[in-house]
């Protein structure tokens, strides 16, 4: 079950995007909530006909325009591609809405800067669906390291392998998508790891990008399908990151992120290969503390939370936004950009 605090005020919401992903943000929000659905736009039939099953007094609109337009509106879920993420969600903040958006916010740090500033302007809640960041198992090592209980962190470990990669073509496009690998899987990561650290400045970003092998000299044919990256505080922290698309992994995914303490370690890592299922472990030396196993359902939990938190106070969030700035420009720095 996903752990919500009960709210009374109901909140109206439009989604523009009802793929597999969108479909499953407002299944949670509905079960979870008392947001209801007033309004979708999704240009494929199946994808709305799908979604209405759960929002059944939801209207159909034509476009992400009309969408926008409607007034009744108090948040907009956009889960669409990538290309599409800052444009509209600035003209979401700009109707008045506020916004939860599937990541990447932007394809580079200067799209995202924009959408806070619409925020800003707006003075409507901005939230990513950073959704690692609301596993059980990840919060877990997140208060381990939050209360000092491994000391000081000096290094990180950063892995996402997913033996598939995409299935749709304009992941592979970096005008449409703004990267391969890192954009898609290394940014979860990356924001864990700033997350934790509590977002230090960068002094130094070192990134080897490949396809099929090869390393890439440019982005006009070609994205990255493997990565490895080095990433450095002004702390001395280090953040070893390496992330991939189709790689002969030996199972579906491998998704981990480790810290290194001056007291011990801990550590949140996928089982058996899953995309959905996570433990937790604090280390001490020889001796491993099981901190948290499944089952938990995450999936749809961050949308929840910004529902929750829209309730508290629907308004600009300086933190959150600032948050957003500076994961973005470390990505751009890993692209060379």
């Amino acid at each position: 079950m996903i752990a919500t605090q009960p709210t009374n005020k109901e909140l109206s919401l439009g989604f523009l995007g009802v793929g597999w992903i969108g479909r499953n943000r407002m299944e949670a929000i509905l079960d979870h909530t008392n947001a209801k659905v007033t309004a979708i736009a999704e240009p494929n039939s199946e994808n709305s006909d799908a979604a209405l099953k759960s929002a059944k007094n939801a209207i159909l609109k034509t476009s992400a325009e009309e969408l926008f337009s409607e007034e009744d509106l108090d948040g907009i879920v956009i889960a669409t591609p990538s290309a599409m993420h800052a444009e509209q969600s600035m003209q979401a903040l700009k109707s008045g809405k506020a916004v939860f958006c599937q990541k990447p916010l932007g394809r580079t740090a200067e799209e995202v800067k924009q959408v806070v500033e619409a925020s800003r302007e707006a003075d409507k809640l901005l939230a990513v669906d950073l959704s690692y960041r609301y596993t059980k198992a990840f919060k877990a090592v997140y208060d381990t390291i939050q209360k000092g209980e491994i000391g000081d962190v000096f290094a990180v470990d950063l892995k996402f392998h997913n033996a598939y990669g995409p299935d749709k073509e304009w992941f592979y496009d970096i005008k449409r998508s703004g990267g391969g690998c890192v954009m898609d899987l290394g940014i979860h990561l990356v924001d864990l790891a700033l997350w934790s650290l509590d977002f230090p400045e960068i002094s130094d970003v070192r990134s080897q990008l490949y396809h099929k092998g090869q390393k890439l000299t440019s982005f006009e044919e070609h994205v990255e399908d493997f990565a490895s990256v080095s990433i450095t505080s002004e702390k001395e922290q280090v953040i070893n990151l390496e992330c991939s698309w189709h790689v002969s992994a030996g199972k579906d995914a491998i998704i981990e992120a480790t810290f290194y303490g001056t007291k011990g370690g801990a550590s949140f890592r996928n089982i058996n290969g899953s995309f959905y299922d996570f433990n937790a472990e604090k280390y001490q030396g020889t001796q491993t503390e099981t901190l948290v196993t499944p089952p938990d359902e995450w999936s749809g939990r961050a949308g929840v939370v910004w529902v929750e938190n829209m309730i508290k106070n629907n308004r600009f969030d300086e933190k959150s936004a600032t948050e957003f700035i500076k994961t973005a420009k470390v990505i751009d720095r890993i692209y060379g950009r």
